[in-house]
């Protein structure tokens, strides 16, 4: 999967996790949730991590937190 792929499995299980949906994400972030689905739709390919950090502040964790999942695997990405 693709560094983007995997970026937008890990919103959607965190989004189920915390039992949130876009619109909160958004609201918690300080997104707007055009930003959000654009990511989430692979509208942007590679979402800044300004991006990235707003989002982990909508989810109320650092971006460590963020990328520690197997799907940043070294072996799960393959961006060819």
């Amino acid at each position: 999967m693709t560094l983007s792929d995997a970026i937008k499995k890990r919103i959607i299980e965190l989004l189920k996790i915390n039992k949130m949906n876009v619109n909160q994400l958004a609201i918690n972030s300080g997104l707007n949730p055009a930003t959000i689905h654009s990511v989430l739709k692979s509208r942007c390919k590679t979402p800044n991590i300004t991006t990235l950090y707003y989002i982990c502040i909508g989810f109320k964790m650092t971006l460590s937190e963020f990328y520690n999942s197997d799907l940043f695997d070294i072996n799960n990405i393959n961006d060819d």
